[in-house]
């Protein structure tokens, strides 16, 4: 461990622990329901309050404390690999067309709602900013992310005004997607019935969409990763500022944060979670509260991580094989809820879905450290690294 940065660690393990929290209800219930939750499964008040403490604490903050990881990540190998004398351009485009493969097969066999290949794509781009100051990559990280949530604002507004012709109609197969027909949410059934059927559904009718995760996510993406980079050039990810400057960023951030969360669930909960508020507050108002809290709950784990402890040991452990957590994540999902496994997809509400994040948290906490322990990498972190070298990495440490 002498030479990693713990903070990073901790905070990737968090942020991983934390994505699959709400990441459960896509992989339980019709597609519609992540975004749009009376779709199914939300007909009892643990339910709404199920939703109401991931949308205020979890739901988007912790995917983009994650993206901001992988950004300050990037730095590191790069920095690493040209301490080394290695080409940091040539060790970091090998590892993104391997993470590209893990991403595209996660996708096609495992979930559709994989993040790797966006991850892959975006950080192709991301990494030629990587020799600007903090300055610079943080005066882009705002623009960027203005662009994304300027760009989100405006397919809200058309998203609304498609909701309010369809709903004109009075036919409710109109609204699509986001409400889907009783044939819809059974074809859906029909698709997580079996593995095969999954895997058929994905190769056959759905080859293109992770493209359209990638357009989708983008700049949004690409500026959390942008504020990752400048994060860490900054040793603001390191631990290296002052504890004050933590804790007002911690308090501040995390009140401001929750505060706004707060207010816009209150708005969706008091209008009856209708369209078209519903699905917008969860894709596009909410935005401006993600990086404020995704830093602030960064700023929270670095003053724990001086602190120490057990808990803190084990979540680094989890952070240090965040890509097999990840991944890990979706296979023990898909075994409990796909056809193929327990088939318990669609027969679970929300609150009752999520009583399986605490096992999952569990068994990251429990298996992630002994391992490390034992080997210098998670499985799948040494299969990423063995692929993107072109050969076996050293796996057993040296007594």
């Amino acid at each position: 461990m002498s030479n990693r940065i713990i903070t990073l660690d901790v905070i990737r393990g968090v942020a991983v622990m934390g994505i699959f929290s709400v990441n459960v209800v896509a992989f339980a219930m019709v597609e519609a329901a992540y975004f749009n939750p009376p779709v199914y499964g939300f007909d009892g008040l643990a339910d709404r309050l199920m939703w109401l403490a991931n949308f205020i604490l979890v739901d988007g903050k912790m995917r983009s404390l994650f993206s901001i990881l992988f950004g300050a990540s990037m730095l590191l190998v790069a920095d690493r690999a040209d301490a080394s004398g290695q080409s940091a351009t040539g060790v970091h485009y090998r590892r993104m067309a391997v993470l590209l493969l893990f991403g595209l097969a996660h996708f096609y066999f495992i979930w559709f709602g994989d993040i790797l290949t966006t991850y892959a794509v975006v950080g192709s781009v991301v990494f030629l900013f990587r020799r600007f100051n903090v300055a610079a990559l943080a005066a882009f990280a705002v623009v960027a992310y203005i662009l994304a949530f300027a760009n989100a604002a405006s397919q809200a507004s058309a998203f609304a005004a498609r909701i309010a012709v369809a709903l004109a109609s009075g036919d409710p197969d109109a609204i699509g997607y986001y409400g889907p027909s009783a044939a819809s949410i059974a074809r859906d059934l029909a698709v997580h019935s079996s593995w095969p059927a999954y895997v058929a559904t994905m190769i056959g009718e759905r080859l293109w969409n992770p493209l359209d995760i990638v357009r989708a996510l983008f700049m949004e993406t690409f500026a959390l990763m942008l504020i990752g980079m400048a994060a860490y050039r900054s040793g603001f990810l390191n631990g290296q500022w002052p504890a004050a400057a933590y804790r007002r960023i911690a308090i501040v951030g995390i009140a401001l944060g929750a505060a706004f969360s707060a207010v816009l669930a209150a708005w969706v909960w008091a209008d009856g979670f209708r369209l078209p508020l519903t699905v917008n507050a969860l894709e596009t108002w909410s935005m401006p509260a993600h990086p404020v809290m995704a830093l602030a709950y960064a700023a929270a784990l670095v003053l724990a991580v001086r602190k120490g402890g057990w808990l803190i040991d084990r979540l680094a452990a989890v952070g240090r094989a965040a890509f097999t957590n990840y991944l890990g994540t979706s296979i023990v999902a898909m075994l409990v809820f796909n056809g193929s496994g327990l088939g318990l997809y669609g027969q679970l509400s929300r609150a009752e879905c999520w009583l399986l994040v605490p096992l999952v948290w569990l068994l990251m906490l429990l298996w992630s450290k002994p391992w490390l322990d034992r080997f210098t990498y998670g499985p799948l972190e040494w299969a990423w690294r063995s692929l993107s070298r072109l050969r076996p990495q050293p796996m057993l440490k040296r007594a």
